[in-house]
């Protein structure tokens, strides 16, 4: 028995579909809502310190717990970046990296074990520098030390107000949006949803239902083999049994993206950033098809039979030319 599965579908149900735990948990989440402005507050009137870099610093965060899409979405802003003349580096958190030293550097072969899976997926596609370390401002300055960069792209840290920031996106998941609408613990929020209107762009990682907002589609048609790198589209997985594993914020959004492609697998759902080992996938022989944050933490052990899925994100057009307005602005205005 796995408990930490059985915590995060216990936590997705409570969170995303029971209405009575929210109600009974309610006034803690009050609490948790106003110590987080309260905090917030402290930093606006400089009780607590702010740290400002010398180069803009893009924060793409969100307000609930757990995945909404930001990994696609830092890789295409770097990519929007470099073809627009910047220089960009990527800072993260590193969560569920077990180094005992931070912050680090993170390149191609770094271990998602020491560093966290996020990160290496960003080092390997983004064509940036990479550093990771629980203290935003202490990586931001490592990043700053051993690269060139002119723009910093923060993976999450909207809540980490201690650096200072240029930019803020919100990326939203357009289909399990704010769950209950209450705060931890609660409800998935991490800052009361008021805090939308305070930030200067809204990604929605699906439909949106505001004008203002911005559609994300996260797209995938192949799949990757593990060992071979061998590439083939993935309705070559329509006609047999095979299964679907997923570590990930929402991974219902993996299993329904196979569904649309007519693949159907046994779903198989871990928690996001799942450490992985060999025991814990099917060893009959079928397909294993995986998301490309999974497959970084099942390399060490895979098989002839395992598959990733890589993904990329689209956005609408005006999103690519607003970020970049808002950055020229802001940064030199």
């Amino acid at each position: 028995m796995n408990l930490k599965r059985i915590g995060a579908s216990v936590l997705d149900f409570v969170w995303y579909k029971d209405e009575l735990f929210g109600l009974i948990m309610m006034p803690l989440g009050f609490i948790y809502r106003d110590i987080a402005r309260f905090r917030r507050f402290l930093y606006r009137i400089g009780l607590l310190k702010t740290h400002k870099l010398s180069v803009p610093v893009v924060i793409v965060g969100n307000l609930t717990v757990g995945g909404t899409g930001k990994t696609p979405l830092i890789i295409w802003m770097a990519q929007v970046l470099q073809q627009n003349g910047y220089r960009p580096g990527i800072i993260s958190r590193g969560y569920g990296g077990q180094s005992e030293a931070w912050p680090q550097m993170v390149d191609l072969n770094s271990d998602p074990r020491r560093v966290g899976d996020e990160p290496v997926l960003l080092a390997r596609h983004s064509g940036c520098s990479v550093a990771v370390g629980p203290d935003r401002v202490a990586t931001a300055r490592m990043l700053l030390d051993n690269s060139d960069c002119t723009v910093i792209l923060s993976d999450d840290g909207l809540q980490h107000y201690a650096l200072a920031r240029t930019i803020e996106i919100v990326v939203i998941d357009g289909e399990r949006r704010f769950g209950n609408g209450y705060c931890l613990p609660a409800g998935p929020l991490r800052e009361s949803q008021d805090r939308l209107s305070e930030v200067d762009l809204v990604v929605v990682n699906g439909v949106k239902s505001d004008e203002t907002h911005f559609d994300m589609r996260v797209v995938g048609d192949d799949a990757v083999n593990l060992v071979s790198g061998a590439q083939v589209p993935l309705t070559d997985f329509t006609s047999a049994p095979c299964y679907a594993v997923a570590g990930i914020g929402n991974p219902a959004r993996f299993f329904d993206m196979l569904a649309n492609k007519g693949v159907t697998p046994i779903c198989l759902k871990f928690p996001d950033h799942y450490q992985y080992s060999a025991k814990d996938l099917p060893n009959d022989g079928k397909p294993v098809l995986m998301t490309e944050k999974d497959a970084v933490k099942c390399q060490s052990f895979a098989k002839d039979n395992y598959w990733f899925v890589p993904v990329a994100a689209n956005l609408e057009p005006d999103f690519a030319k607003r970020f970049l307005h808002l950055l020229g602005e802001k940064h030199h205005g």
